[in-house]
């Protein structure tokens, strides 16, 4: 985790060097000497992370050398952001002229002093660091110029994995159906090779589903040769082709010339030309691998079949290149499996094999809750409980004691941990920082995607790349963590944001990991404990008390507040003269006393780059002086009472997001156009660098407010609300400007006025959502042009037709929203229309009546809502034909429509007999969950109820 603390500060080093005393010539070459030590102890870390990670036995001295070089490092920096605040302070006094003369004579006397001390601190520091250097080559470590630390993970012991591919055939559950399938795509189907590959996170089952399909009887008479290949983090691709080799043809000679990969690779490829193979490549970490190993194995019509167990969705993909291939994702155990397993492990030595103890039944439930679906965490806790007294006392003290025990010396509980932290281990520098992130949240915290880049952005995580801005740097982190399964999509939102959280357990080893590294601290009981280190980051999570005691005066950067219930005026100004370094403020969700203000102190906090406050509907917003806080780039006030800002916002170049939502989304769908937006003061076109401007009144600006919309060129995403239909003409000239624009939403001033867009000639090229609120006069020709649009929704557009030939070719949506959007009594879907929408809603359709889809329409359509159309009696007509829907909604509609979808024997039951969840809300308020569960099928039917 070299780069964790070293990074930032080097980069602050050359900023320094270069910009602010280039002119001072014993502080410049100190700062030189600083930077390039730095760099030295740089490659030094590389090597002592490597070693940490396998364990070995100078651990505790290496933690020793960390611990000194965070410690200097920390110090550096903070001289050069105390030096910052200064210069910076200074810069932007009030400049009165009467004051002009005697503020500098003030200024060059200070300047002197401050001078000097920066002068003896860099002197001071670089005789630290050369100690630091020295110690580290007496210890053994070697300067490592590249690579993650994945590369190092050479030696873990023993495999903690073991244990999945040894499980008796009696404790297997839950896989019997997928294994079965597996079986059959394997000895069945083309003749060509092919690829299964299995993807899920760690502790899932991957491994053990492939060694039961593996062990086969049936498999193993199929093929001529099998062969179990290990991959692992760190691999070597010749003894990988090697122990191929010798699985699969033990008693073929070669020569030695062939003892390498080339040689290798043609002799295996030559044996199993005319054979039928099955070989497993097990925890496959890196994409390279396929692209070599791949030519081993021929794909001549043999029947040649590979699986390949990962953790990474990049690498399943990678491996996917014929037709024939297959990714299976494996997901988390539904309960009642999960609780199966549980107890066959658990009760296993019982009389009644199996079977749980009614007085032990709600506690097991518990227990299974936590472990979240992963098999391996359901066996290893089932493992440790069965060894505990069948009494309530011991189950209940293993439950409380779960979120605490994976640090503990269980080695059942150890092999868990050992497990999830490989995925760990194989991140680059830059995603382990910001996978450790979410030790900052509390556990169970979702987040949405867009707010966690700006966070990883203000706290200087991510680095910029080629002409991407910052935030799709960002967002490519958070795929790449997505795809090695680190993260979990918990659902995605109305324009296709995610939500985002990490696994309870895995939660438990990011805190672990941030508590060794110093990465941050946790305060989340009643009365906090000093803490004898220095940390950048404090994470207040309830009502904690003594906090200003327990932190030290300078170091902090970022301070995050969740359900703190103390957060007074007086506490928060406090707050901010304490720390005055802060970059990243996270206020969610607090209680504030009725009607204080937010304090002027604010304006201290001269380096903030991220402010983010949330659900405090109490605090008065009185931010005058977020007009000093210069380096500020993400202002995000939600659910808070402000209805504008003042002007000196307008000073703030850094600005990159402006984000102010009075209420919350709910209150917004019930009524957009009298939900109250930001009132934008004159000016708001010098903030160039501006990408988000969110939830923001045309009014009462008008015209004029849309001419200076045209400065902000860097705009990604709009939000306005009370246009007209007077301006449409301007505003279509302002929105033509905005070339990088991704997001697009307008609301007229309300559900009357028409929103006249007629007027814009060229699609936008990066537009990927536009929704539209209020009456259209036609549906524009420019719509079906936008090649990139990923979610189209008109609401309240009352058009009078409709025609679905125009839209239905667009290339690359995913979802469209229907909301009172027509006026006519028929919808068709045409064949080859919509190919890539997953998700429709139509609602509100007062007048439709029938609804035709063709076969060869939405062909990927997996969650449909139909709500509030009291004329359509009918289902859809070709319903049947959406063959991949896996979610159905229905909402207020009349009754003779969902009876329609009763499983009564009728018709129309049968077209949505392959949907696995379809949820009914009619006129009645009946809601029906659980088609598969028995007992609710038949009361549901006794009372005549209707199915999902």
């Amino acid at each position: 985790m070299a780069e964790t603390f070293l990074g930032p500060v080097i980069e602050k080093l050359v900023a320094l060097s270069f910009e602010k005393v280039k002119s001072l010539r014993e502080v410049h070459e100190g700062i030189q000497s600083l930077k390039d030590e730095l760099e030295i102890i740089q490659s030094f870390l590389k090597d002592a992370d490597a070693r940490l990670d396998r364990g070995e036995a100078t651990s505790d001295t290496l933690k020793t050398w960390l611990k000194q070089v965070r410690e200097e490092a920390y110090h550096i920096e903070d001289v050069i952001d105390e030096y910052l605040c200064y210069v910076v302070g200074h810069r932007h006094q009030d400049q009165r002229k009467c004051l002009r003369c005697f503020r500098k004579i003030g200024f060059q006397i200070k300047s002197l002093k401050w001078r000097q001390d920066l002068v003896s601190e860099i002197q001071n520091s670089n005789l630290s660091l050369s100690k630091i250097k020295d110690r580290a080559e007496t210890f053994g470590l070697r300067p490592l110029e590249q690579g993650s630390s994945s590369k190092s993970t050479t030696n873990i012991g023993h495999d903690p994995r073991l244990g999945s591919l040894f499980i008796e055939k009696d404790e297997l559950v839950g896989i019997e159906s997928l294994s079965k399938e597996l079986i059959g795509k394997l000895i069945e189907g083309t003749s060509m090779r092919s690829v299964i590959s299995l993807v899920g996170e760690g502790g899932i089952g991957k491994t053990t589903l492939a060694k039961r399909v593996y062990d086969d009887d049936v498999v193993k008479r199929h093929f001529d040769c099998c062969a179990w290949i290990t991959v692992s983090q760190s691999y070597n691709l010749e003894k990988l082709l090697l122990a191929m080799k010798i699985q699969i043809c033990p008693t073929v000679e070669y020569t030695s010339a062939e003892f390498n990969i080339e040689g290798l690779v043609s002799h295996l490829r030559q044996y199993l030309q005319t054979k039928k193979y099955m070989i497993i490549f097990d925890d496959v970490w890196k994409e390279e691998i396929w692209e070599t190993i791949k030519y081993a194995l021929p794909s001549s019509n043999n029947k040649g079949r590979i699986i390949i167990t990962t953790r990474n969705r990049t690498v399943a993909n990678t491996c996917k290149e014929a037709p024939c291939d297959f990714v299976q994702e494996l997901k988390s155990w539904p309960p009642e499996l999960a609780f199966e397993l549980f107890c066959k492990k658990a009760f296993r030595y019982e009389i009644s094999k199996g079977h749980c103890p009614k007085e032990l039944e709600q506690l097991s439930h518990d227990i299974v809750r936590k472990c979240q679906g992963l098999p391996l965490v359901i066996a290893t806790i089932a493992g440790l409980v069965s060894t505990k007294e069948r009494v309530e006392f011991e189950w209940q003290r293993v439950l409380n004691n779960l979120n605490f025990r994976i640090d503990q010396n269980d080695p059942k509980l150890t092999r868990i941990s050992k497990i999830l932290s490989l995925s760990y281990h194989d991140l680059p520098y830059q995603l382990k920082l910001c996978f450790l992130y979410f030790a900052i949240f509390p556990e169970d915290h979702e987040i949405v995607d867009y707010m966690l880049y700006q966070m990883w952005i203000g706290e200087g995580f991510v680095k910029g790349k080629g002409n991407k801005t910052l935030e799709q740097v960002a967002e490519e982190y958070l795929n790449e963590l997505i795809n090695r399964n680190l993260i979990v999509v918990t659902r995605s939102g109305a324009e296709y944001t995610r939500v985002c959280r990490v696994h309870d357990l895995m939660h438990d080893i990011i805190l672990l990991k941030a508590d060794e590294l110093n990465f941050c601290q946790i305060m989340d009981g009643k009365k906090a404990i000093k803490s004898t280190r220095k940390v950048r980051r404090v994470s207040i999570q309830g009502n904690v008390e003594n906090i200003f005691e327990t932190i030290e005066d300078f170091g902090l950067r970022s301070v995050y507040l969740f359900r703190f219930n103390l957060l007074t005026e007086t506490f928060m100004s406090t707050l901010f003269k304490k720390f005055k370094l802060l970059t990243v403020l996270h206020i969610d969700s607090c209680g504030f006393p009725q009607d204080q203000n937010f304090p002027k102190e604010v304006r201290n906090l001269l380096h903030l780059k991220y402010l983010f406050v949330n659900n405090i509907p109490n605090i008065k917003m009185l931010l005058n002086s977020i007009g000093r806080l210069y380096n500020l780039q993400n202002l995000c006030l939600r659910n808070a009472p402000v209805c504008e800002l003042p002007v000196e916002i307008n000073n703030l170049q850094n600005l990159r997001h402006y984000s102010v939502f009075i209420g919350n989304d709910y209150e917004f769908y019930q009524n957009p156009y009298e939900f109250a937006a930001l009132r934008i003061k004159e000016g708001i076109g010098k903030l160039e660098n501006l990408q988000t401007l969110e939830l923001v009144s045309v009014q009462p600006g008008g015209v004029r407010f849309l001419n200076e919309l045209k400065s902000l060129v860097q705009l990604r995403k709009l939000w306005l609300t009370k246009l007209t239909k007077e301006i449409g003409r301007d505003l279509c000239a302002s929105i033509e400007k905005l070339k990088y624009l991704e997001n697009l939403t307008l609301v007229s001033t309300n559900k009357d006025e028409v929103l006249d867009l007629q007027y814009i000639s060229s699609p936008l090229p990066n537009l990927q959502s536009l929704c539209l609120w209020g009456p259209l006069p036609k549906l524009f020709d420019w719509i079906p042009e936008f090649q990139n649009l990923q979610v189209l929704g008109l609401y309240n557009s009352k058009l009078v037709e409709l025609p679905l030939t125009r839209l239905k070719g667009l290339p690359n949506l995913l979802k469209l929203i229907l909301y009172d959007a027509y006026d006519g009594a028929q919808l068709h879907f045409e064949e080859g229309g919509f190919g890539k929408v997953k998700e429709m809603i139509m609602a509100k359709s007062k007048e439709l009546k029938v609804v035709n889809i063709d076969l060869g329409a939405l062909p990927l359509l997996e969650t449909l809502f139909i709500w509030d159309m009291p004329l359509l009696d009918e289902v859809p007509f070709g319903f049947q034909h959406l063959r991949n829907l896996k979610s159905m909604a229905v909402y207020d509609m009349p009754k003779e429509f969902v009876m329609r979808m009763q499983p009564s024997g009728g018709p129309d039951y049968f077209k949505i007999k392959h949907v696995p969840f379809v949820k009914v809300v009619y006129h009645e308020s009946r809601v029906i969950y659980k088609l598969d569960d028995p007992d609710l099928l038949e009361y549901l039917l006794a009372n005549g109820c209707l199915v999902s």
